[in-house]
């Protein structure tokens, strides 16, 4: 029995040794697998480490064989087994590449890297992460495309890659990320269209694609994202409609759309749908329709943006939306031009949080309402430019004592600036231009001590520039253009070193010297003080301004010399100096000046030699026209050459001789062209009234006419005017086409067209007029008398044959013009216009615009033509123009002004009703001369009733066939129809000018 015992006691002890030495072999077994796989991660870390280049903070000096790996800066690991589960070294400024040994850290769940300055690719090993759930590489320069292995992390809950600069496509097997949550991949370069995967990951909670060069359309499967919260897209290439399944997902509290080209209408329920949005961008886009009439119970959203879109109608009340804080309507076709239109205004008053508000650019009109002071408290930023907006500023407007950016230009305000916004104190864009505001710059404006901006230009100011605008030590742009100011430039003004980007006070009455504080605007870009009263001679030190870009002084009567300091100005661009008293030569190191692209001197009174190198060796960058001492130059100005200063020499007994004899027969060749012109007068003998042009053009023979014309042929005949024909020719001595217009001088008033032309062609020279080559005063065949010019032939012929072809006569164009051609043909025709009053040394009023006189070249680049009706307008004192009376005005029916018909004084006012009517036939199709316009009514008129809303009804079906879609080319039209109006409106005084028209022309170009 003791025996049995004792052998079970040894079995059970030999069992328990196998046991023990079993489960010791297990962690001895386990200990040496832990043990090779940190050997791997420290490895992996250290490798990591060596690819770091630059540790600003020393945050990798603790990542040594001192401390086990899981001590460093930024391990977490594992309790129990020691494995390396997260790296975080974010915002550390680390420096380098990613290196592919971060793949050997098998356990990794957190990988965050975010907001440092690693470069390369990201590594494909990443994939081999099984277990990794958060990836942050956000805010590197990571390049390259993301690996399709990194879609084999299938536990992937978050995607953080935004803000490198990583390329290619979106791999097409994200789909597979099941677990996904959030995906970042805003601000890449990431191309191609969205995977069509993307929209099974059914969990995905934050989607944002935004600032990426992405394509095509979004699909109807969006709506299986029925938890997504957030929708990202902003600034891509993405088209068609949004999906009507988006507005389904009613997890949405922000969907950011921006500038792409999606289109369509917004559902008039989605607000219903959509009961958590707090956000909804959609601008730029081409999107339509009306505003949805459920966002008046959309009492979460706080931000809403449809700016730059084609929005229209009537915008529904917005009491309920109290949580709102940033409204942007802009530049849409919203309100309908009636009083109802500032409904939607008064609600804003329940909007206790709104802090920005944008509805500039509408057809928004009326009042503004007088209970605006009752809006939000917060407001910091309003815009309501470019509307009809009409009456008196509210003085309560000024309540609002925290606002930053105040814009009303473009709109009919009237009455005085407000006494109140002397408490705008933080206020540091302030834009009141183009209203009909009146009275005096009050000098409170001196207290908005934070300005930036203050723009009031075209309006109706008058009296002082109040020098407390120099205590505006922030100021960076003043314009004050196109106004009624008198007296002088405060020093405190144009001595404000802060202005860095504009001064402007063109076309004003400003008097006086051009202060010597000019010097102190050392970093100004623009300066502009055309068109006012200034004299005395231009400072020297203007050459101090050391980052100018333009400068324009013409229009003034400065003299003396142009100073040569100029020509330190080594960043200026546009230089104009022309109309003024200016004298002595023009300095030759202004040639130096690389970037000078333009410079007019004209109608000065320079002389000596023109330098040639620089922007003097470009003809067409250059303007010298009315300096009749100027000499040399490169042979395209056609200038004199200069001669050198002769010796005084002693005259010989022959040179005495020759001069005693010279004196005694001038008297007798005078007294024989005398009684020569008395014999012509008796016998009622034409004198030669193209005597204008001999000493411009050389004169051309009948002959050569007759041989160009094929003796004046029906088939050479390519129209006709009020007095006399014009003919194709072919002047066989130079083998160039021309143009030839021969005068019937059978007709009265004819002979007076042919000296009015000669005198008005003598005096020009512009891109935009039609160049004269030459021209004929002889007898026929007959011995009858002949006159006629020769012009340079354009190939297209007119823009009357263009707006209206001849289709019985097969007269058609080649190709249908298009609305880009149309608004580059009025700015040709408005640069051409302003030209001849405002450039010539005598102003000429053209009588006679409209599209028959207006040729198109080879290039489609509009030349205005036919001075017979031509007048000129007469000086006085130097600054002012009369209006010259004249027997009878030879314009056309329809394009003429109306007060022509009363009195008999032309002006530049009607050469620019000319241009309005011109405008508003080029966007119609119709005549002004058509029969329907009786009885009052006329082309002006018929515009008007349809202005605004019903103008596509009117416009030229040649456009609407071709490209009036989308929401540019709809406001191009609207902004041409409206110059058109204001260009043509019957009192001589309100008609807009038309320098302002070029620049608003070359704006709506621009905006093409």
């Amino acid at each position: 029995m003791f025996l049995n015992k004792m052998k079970l006691l040894l079995f059970s002890f030999t069992i328990n040794l196998l046991c023990f030495f079993q489960s010791n072999i297990a962690s001895f077994s386990l200990a040496i697998e832990n043990n090779n796989n940190n050997n791997d991660e420290l490895n992996a870390l250290l490798k990591f480490k060596e690819a770091i280049s630059n540790d600003p903070h020393k945050i990798l000096t603790s990542w040594n064989s001192s401390n086990h790996f899981c001590n460093w800066h930024g391990i977490t690991c594992s309790k129990r087994e020691q494995r390396v589960l997260e790296l975080n070294l974010e915002g550390y400024q680390l420096q380098g590449f990613m290196s592919p040994h971060i793949g050997n850290l098998s356990s990794l769940q957190t990988l965050n890297l975010q907001n440092n300055n690693f470069y390369g690719g990201i590594p494909p090993e990443l994939g081999h992460l099984s277990r990794l759930r958060l990836l942050f590489l956000a805010n590197n320069s990571l390049a390259g495309e993301i690996p399709t292995n990194l879609t084999s992390c299938l536990e992937l809950r978050r995607i953080y890659l935004q803000g490198n600069n990583l390329s290619g496509k979106i791999p097409m097997e994200i789909g597979s990320l099941k677990e996904l949550q959030w995906l970042w991949l805003a601000k890449n370069h990431l191309s191609g269209k969205i995977p069509y995967s993307i929209w099974n990951l059914s969990s995905l909670l934050v989607l944002s694609l935004s600032y990426n060069n992405l394509e095509g359309k979004i699909p109807q499967n969006i709506g299986n994202l029925k938890h997504l919260q957030i929708l990202g897209m902003v600034s891509n290439k993405l088209c068609g409609m949004l999906p009507y399944s988006l507005y389904n997902v009613s997890s949405l509290t922000y969907i950011s759309a921006t500038n792409n080209h999606f289109n369509g209408s917004l559902p008039a329920d989605m607000f219903f749908s959509l009961p958590r949005l707090q956000l909804f961008e959609i601008g730029s886009n081409q999107m339509s329709g009306s505003i949805p009439v459920s966002i008046t119970n959309a009492t979460s959203l706080r931000r809403f943006d449809v700016t730059n879109n084609s929005f229209l109608g009537k915008v529904p009340s917005l009491a309920k939306l109290h949580d709102l804080w940033w409204l942007n309507f802009g530049s849409n076709y919203l309100g309908s031009y009636s009083l109802k239109d500032s409904e939607f205004l008064e609600s804003l008053q329940n909007c206790s949080k709104l802090e920005i508000l944008d509805i500039s650019a509408n057809n928004f009109a009326g009042r503004l309402p007088e209970n605006i002071a009752n809006f939000s408290d917060r407001l910091r930023e309003i815009y309501l430019s470019d509307n009809l907006l009409f009456g008196e500023i509210p003085t309560t407007l000024g309540d609002h004592i925290n606002l930053d950016v105040l814009t009303m230009e473009l709109n009919f305000f009237i009455g005085s600036i407000p006494t109140t916004f002397v408490k705008f104190q933080t206020m540091k864009r302030l834009d009141l231009s183009y209203n009909k505001i009146s009275g005096q710059i009050p000098p409170f404006i001196g207290n908005l001590s934070q300005l930036l901006e203050l723009r009031i230009s075209n309006n109706m100011l008058r009296g002082n520039i109040p020098p407390s605008i120099g205590n505006c030590k922030s100021l960076e742009i003043l314009d004050l253009a196109t106004n009624n100011l008198s007296g002088v430039i405060p020093p405190e003004v144009i001595g404000l070193s802060s202005l860095t980007v504009l001064l402007n006070l063109y076309e004003n009455s400003l008097t006086g010297y051009l202060p010597g504080q000019v010097s102190l605007l050392k970093f100004i870009r623009q300066l502009d003080v055309s068109k006012n009263y200034l004299s005395g001679e231009i400072p020297e030190n203007i050459g101090e301004l050391v980052n100018l870009e333009y400068l324009n002084l013409q229009g003034n009567s400065f003299n003396g010399t142009i100073p040569s300091s100029l020509a330190m100005v080594k960043s200026l661009q546009h230089l104009d100096l022309s109309r003024n008293n200016l004298s002595g030569s023009i300095p030759t190191a202004l040639q130096d000046l690389s970037l000078l692209e333009y410079l007019n001197v004209s109608f000065n009174m320079l002389d000596g030699e023109v330098p040639r190198k620089g922007v003097f060796g470009n003809s067409t960058a250059i303007t010298l026209f009315g300096n009749v001492k100027l000499c040399g130059g490169i042979s395209e100005l056609k200038l004199p050459p200069c001669h050198g200063s002769k010796q005084p020499r002693h005259h010989s007994f022959k040179d005495i001789a020759v001069m005693i004899v010279s004196m005694v027969a001038f008297p007798v060749l005078l007294c024989s062209m005398f009684v020569a012109y008395m014999m012509r007068i008796r016998k009622n003998e034409p004198i030669s009234d193209s005597s204008a042009l001999n000493d411009l053009f050389e004169k051309v023979s009948y002959q050569r006419l007759h041989q160009a014309t094929n003796g004046f042929s029906a088939s050479n005949l390519i129209g006709s005017g009020n007095f006399g024909f014009v003919y194709k020719g072919n002047l066989a001595s130079t083998n160039k086409v021309v143009a030839i217009k021969v005068l019937n001088l059978q007709k009265k008033g004819a002979r007076a067209s042919f000296m009015a032309e000669c005198n008005a062609l003598k005096h020009i020279s512009h891109r935009n007029l039609v160049k004269i080559l030459t021209c004929c005063s002889s007898t026929d065949h007959n011995g009858r008398e002949f006159k006629a010019l020769v012009f340079k032939y354009m190939e297209n012929g007119s823009l009357d044959k263009w707006l209206h072809p001849d289709i019985e006569r097969f007269e058609v164009p080649k190709t249908l013009m298009s609305l880009n051609q149309r608004i580059r043909i009025l700015i040709d025709v408005a640069s051409a216009i302003s030209y001849l009053h405002y450039e010539c040394a005598q102003p000429i009023v053209h009588c006679d615009l409209k599209p028959s006189n207006i040729l198109l070249d080879d290039n489609m680049v509009a030349h205005v033509g036919d001075f017979g009706s031509a007048r000129f307008l007469s000086k006085i004192n130097d600054k002012s123009y009369k209006q010259n009376i004249i027997s009878r005005i030879n314009g056309t029916i329809g394009y003429t002004p109306p007060e022509y018909g009363m009195s008999s004084e032309v002006s530049k006012q009607g050469d620019t009703y000319s241009f309005g009517i011109l405008v508003l036939e080029m966007l119609t199709g119709r005549r002004p001369t058509e029969e329907t316009f009786q009885l009052g009514h006329n082309l002006h008129s018929y515009v008007r009733m349809a202005f605004p809303d019903k103008l596509l009804q009117i416009v030229d079906p040649i456009l609407l066939s071709i490209e009036i879609e989308g929401t540019t080319a709809k406001k191009c039209l609207y902004s041409l129809f409206r110059i058109g109006l204001a260009c043509s409106v019957e009192s001589p005084k309100e008609r807009m000018s038309i320098e302002c028209v070029s620049r608003e022309l070359n704006l709506i170009k621009n905006s093409l």
